[in-house]
């Protein structure tokens, strides 16, 4: 990767790792804080979560549009502010009222500065070849809470959690603000055929297929989040559940991520000889064996770490998939539109997850919840088979 390519994904790769750390990942370790000093109960306060999903995902085809009129410097600029001031009227807030509206903006800031216009600026600047790129992105972003966590502890424990929230907000205005507005400063230097590439769809597909397609990749990538979405938060529990102690519960909730983030290096090295269409029918056939091996399995240890395993390297090629997807079967000066109008579903599946796994699990138990959490990802690979189908009677190789 040449020096501007390096500074972009550096660039972002802060950015990200700051925006998705002082927002989504936050709660965890301020909800039930906040919780008590303002008089919430503790599911009010992590609803904050929900409702700033929902509104990424209401706001997403907006998004998509002001990218494509603006670019994403701009646009994720604005989100920047938004996320400061969500931050600040956080910080400054008093009740239920302003505790809202705080999760309102910062659903909005996310929408404008969180994954689709990161990825956006990604493809504005490299084009068809950016999946590269954003794998190297999601990697880092992945680290958000391992970095912010401690930090905003730290913060806490010396000014408070409000005091962490505004220096949450400063660190919006003065450290991810500057770096999305320089980005539209960086230039790669790309050949007059790959910028006239940028305009070629890469399958020769009719409307009807096209939109086929798009359906397809909405439903298969929402499937995938009602899966990972729906069982991460409630892992530990689930793997208790399943036999393990509650130490190794732990433990092997931790390799989850590691093994999440090495999923997706693994793609990154395969490179060429890897799609999209691939990446995806593996990462779902991976996510459904997991549960599959969890429901049929005796409990011990070593059917635990396989299920960790296989959860872990599923939902991380999984997501890598949900990003580039879109770059399979559409040109690269529609990606950020795209991939904004697949932000709607997305995100809503995303807000609904965790509270219809954990319903299914309590009240009808966990075969149950394993049961459903197949089917998502059992389904999301058919979807994805449909895709690798269309693909290939496009007649281009993906």
């Amino acid at each position: 990767m040449n020096m501007p390519r390096t500074l972009l994904v550096a660039a972002l790769a802060v950015s990200q790792i700051l925006g998705w750390g002082t927002t989504y990942e936050m709660p965890a370790v301020f909800g039930r804080a906040m919780a008590s000093d303002l008089g919430l109960a503790n599911e009010t306060a992590f609803a904050g979560l929900t409702v700033m999903m929902l509104t990424m995902a209401f706001l997403g085809p907006w998004t998509g549009r002001l990218i494509a009129r603006h670019g994403a410097s701009k646009v994720l600029a604005m989100g920047s502010i938004l996320m400061a001031t969500g931050l600040a009227m956080l910080a400054l807030s008093t009740g239920i009222v302003t505790y809202a509206i705080a999760w309102l903006i910062l659903g909005a800031g996310g929408s404008f500065a969180l994954t689709v216009p990161a990825f956006a600026a990604v493809v504005e600047r490299e084009g068809h070849g950016a999946r590269r790129a954003i794998g190297i992105l999601m990697i880092f972003t992945g680290l958000s809470s391992a970095v912010c966590w401690p930090l905003l502890t730290l913060a806490g424990e010396a000014f408070g959690w409000r005091g962490a929230l505004l220096a949450a907000a400063a660190a919006q205005l003065f450290l991810a603000l500057p770096i999305h507005l320089s980005l539209g400063r960086i230039a790669i230097a790309r050949s007059a055929e790959d910028l006239a590439a940028d305009a070629r769809e890469p399958l020769e597909l009719s409307r009807r297929m096209a939109t086929i397609a798009f359906l397809l990749i909405a439903l298969s990538t929402s499937l995938a989040s009602l899966m990972t979405f729906g069982l991460s938060p409630q892992l530990l529990h689930i793997l208790e559940l399943s036999g393990a102690t509650p130490a190794l519960a732990l433990q092997l909730g931790s390799l989850r991520a590691v093994f999440g983030i090495a999923a997706r290096a693994f793609d990154l090295v395969l490179g060429k000889r890897s799609s999209p269409v691939t990446t995806g029918l593996a990462g779902m056939a991976m996510l459904t064996g997991s549960t599959l091996l969890l429901i049929f399995s005796s409990g011990t240890p070593s059917s635990l770490l396989m299920f960790t395993a296989l959860y872990g390297f599923g939902s991380g090629v999984a997501t890598l998939a949900r990003a580039t997807l879109p770059l399979a079967f559409f040109s690269a000066s529609r990606f950020a539109r795209q991939s904004a109008r697949l932000a709607l579903p997305q995100n809503l599946a995303n807000a609904t997850a965790p509270v219809l796994m954990t319903a299914v699990i309590d009240r009808a138990g966990i075969d149950a919840g394993l049961v459903l959490a197949t089917l998502f990802a059992a389904t999301g690979f058919a979807a994805i088979l449909a895709l690798a189908v269309i693909a290939k009677r496009g007649r281009v190789k993906v």
